[in-house]
């Protein structure tokens, strides 16, 4: 163990600067010794019992903003523990919020790491005010989780063994094997039935929804049903391949039947899994009756399987083209999941629509690139994919629920839902805080960003209160906990 007062917890000699160093000097006395119980824990409980132990030296003040941690290397031998117990749990604290990661210069405390202490009006920075800025809105995930050094793995890998052939030009329809790692992938974790020969490898969901809307505009549809309130991003694509909106009403099990039925419409497209932005969960009996309606009308459900793998409370709903492949087109990508950069999805087709999507496929963009797509398919069949979405899942239900508790304790009475799966929440919050134009003047004075339920809405309504939609997946929970905070003030005017 590094001997307090005459190094530095890196090894360093005391009050030498490391590399990128411009942090506050260590303390004179280091807290590794506190870690020691910790490192002692049982095997299976070691790990999580080191996060909780340096989680806890963080909010208590023990390790101050700004103190440069030993590398893992070091910190594992300081404990002898494993260095993969250790990298994890820099990992884990980095992605809530408590350390910061600075490649080739280290890992730190955060400036607002001490988020787990007090009590949410107790955290947010004293007079803080609208230069405090804190954004809300919803659809981003923690880009700073991409799992950067198992993604270059994978590429070293895949470039190493990559034929020589497979970088001419792909199949339009995607490389075989990314086919057949996403089909797996797809039955396994999802419950669709994938054939490979039925996927078609897209760039993301957004180019998936352009193919489908070109080949029924080409089979003579002009109008295709949405939900109403959805997402505003489907709208210009669907038009843009010459297919006009029809507005479909929610209601509490998801699409309702009575105004579909009575639409005229022959397609619909849907996000039942976790519709967007309100978060239902389609019923059992609306997914059955959704799919009768198809049969009747000899029609084709949409399916985009927003945030569907991101449930929190139990297992994730299964998809609905599971329960009949040849009414339901199925899209998904790992914009959500991985990075919206990265432009990768898929398109799993009915029989009969399989070969007008591959040739208009093939006519807009001859095929996704080849070592994308080899690369995402070594990452899925490594155990790379899973191990990121469990990752992922661990930091986001915790900053759910913090965005919840600090809702509890800055608005009392408002109303939450949607929390049971996703990336963000829908707040009803009491009329004291209306009308919404206030609250608006009073978020912008706090700098700090809402999303607005109305704004998703294609038939427009006046909401009676307000109804916020509050993103928090790409937050940490001392930003989180800071917003609430910050709104909380300055909507209380």
């Amino acid at each position: 163990m590094t001997s307090s007062g005459t190094t530095s917890p890196a090894g360093a000699p005391k009050g030498r600067a490391g590399r990128g160093d411009a942090a506050a000097p260590l303390p004179s006395a280091t807290p590794w010794e506190l870690l020691l119980p910790a490192a002692g824990a049982p095997a299976r409980q070691r790990g999580r019992a080191l996060q909780s132990a340096l989680r806890d030296a963080v909010r208590s003040g023990r390790l101050a903003a700004g103190t440069r941690l030993p590398s893992s290397r070091e910190l594992a031998v300081d404990l002898g523990v494993s260095r993969g117990l250790v990298t994890e749990a820099y990992e884990q604290l980095t992605a809530e919020g408590y350390l910061r990661s600075e490649r080739g210069a280290g890992t730190w405390v955060g400036d607002a790491a001490r988020a787990g202490a007090g009590t949410a009006r107790d955290l947010a920075p004293r007079g803080a005010g609208p230069g405090a800025r804190v954004d809300f809105r919803p659809g981003t995930p923690d880009l700073s989780l991409f799992p950067r050094a198992a993604w270059a793995a994978a590429q070293r890998s895949v470039l190493a063994r990559l034929p020589h052939r497979a970088l001419g030009y792909p199949d339009p329809r995607g490389l075989p094997e990314l086919r057949t790692a996403l089909a797996a992938l797809l039955t396994r974790r999802r419950g669709v039935v994938a054939d490979p020969e039925r996927l078609v490898v897209c760039s993301g969901v957004a180019q998936a929804m352009t193919l489908l809307a070109f080949v029924l505009a080409g089979r003579g549809q002009s109008v295709l049903g949405v939900e109403d309130p959805g997402s505003p991003g489907h709208g210009p694509l669907f038009r843009a391949a010459g297919l006009d909106m029809v507005p479909l009403p929610l209601d509490g099990e998801g699409l309702a039947m009575g105004p579909l039925r009575r639409s005229g419409v022959r397609t619909v497209s849907t996000s039942p899994a976790h519709q967007f932005p309100t978060g239902i969960a389609y019923s059992a009996r609306r997914r059955g009756e959704l799919l009768e309606w198809a049969r009747s009308v000899d029609g084709l459900v949409v399916e985009d399987d927003y945030d569907g793998e991101f449930r929190y409370d139990r297992a994730p709903v299964g998809a609905l083209q599971g329960l009949d492949p040849e009414r339901v087109a199925y899209t998904g990508s790992v914009s959500k999941s991985l990075a919206p950069g990265l432009r990768l999805g898929w398109l799993l087709v009915p029989g009969g629509l399989m070969e007008e999507v591959v040739e208009r496929k093939r006519t807009l963009d001859m095929g996704n690139p080849a070592l994308d797509q080899a690369l995402l398919a070594d990452f899925i069949g490594g155990g790379g994919y899973d191990r990121h979405l469990r990752r992922c899942q661990r930091a986001y239900r915790e900053r759910r629920d913090t965005l919840v508790g600090a809702l509890a304790a800055e608005f009392p009475g408002a109303r939450v839902s949607g929390i049971a799966a996703g990336l963000h929440v829908i707040v009803g919050l009491p009329e004291r805080y209306g009308p919404q134009e206030r609250f608006a003047a009073g978020a912008a004075r706090a700098g700090v960003t809402v999303g607005w339920l109305s704004a998703h809405a294609l038939v427009p309504v006046r909401e009676p209160g307000v109804r916020l939609v509050l993103g928090y997946a790409h937050l940490a929970p001392s930003d989180i906990v800071r917003g609430v905070g910050l709104l909380a003030r300055e909507t209380a005017r």
